[in-house]
């Protein structure tokens, strides 16, 4: 199956829709973790979405591409330590616990298996075509159409 959006990413849906079951969950925590546990596990658990969308991004360089991947696990490891600083303190209950904990460990299992195959989602076999960009039929600087000029890009994206 050839993805051609990050959204269509399993890893991707799975990091979402995570993050807001630990929203959910995370709202009926005492007030006083407002600022410590509930901001952390709340960041660190949204963060894997943007750097999973950063990556994708940037796919024409597979060290970039690798490094925001890691990043992204990275937070995904880090919303795991969160949850259990939830359930130790009472906040989670042990079947919460474990199918959130389960989830994020599937989520760094996912982006670890990306990078350990980035090659495939980089480079040459997976090169990036840019859309054309949408611009209405008027003049540009130059007294052409956009749509004339020989630099606009003409192919579409994958």
């Amino acid at each position: 199956m050839k993805v051609a959006d990050y959204k269509e990413l399993r890893v991707y849906k799975l990091a979402f829709d995570s993050a807001m079951e630990v929203f959910e969950v995370s709202r009926s925590w005492p007030s006083e973790e407002k600022y410590s546990l509930t901001d952390q596990i709340r960041r660190s658990s949204r963060s894997v979405c943007p750097n999973i969308a950063e990556a994708w991004r940037k796919r024409r360089y597979e060290a970039a591409f690798v490094s925001k991947l890691s990043d992204s696990d990275g937070e995904a490891a880090e919303t795991e330590v969160h949850l259990d600083f939830a359930l130790r303190c009472g906040y989670l209950s042990a079947e919460k616990h474990a199918v959130l904990r389960d989830r994020y460990d599937h989520i760094c299992r996912q982006l670890t298996k990306m990078m350990d195959d980035a090659a495939s989602w980089c480079g040459t076999d997976c090169q990036l075509r840019e859309t054309p960009t949408y611009v209405e039929e008027s003049e540009g600087v130059s007294g052409l159409r956009v749509s004339e000029r020989s630099d606009a890009p003409r192919s579409t994206r994958s």
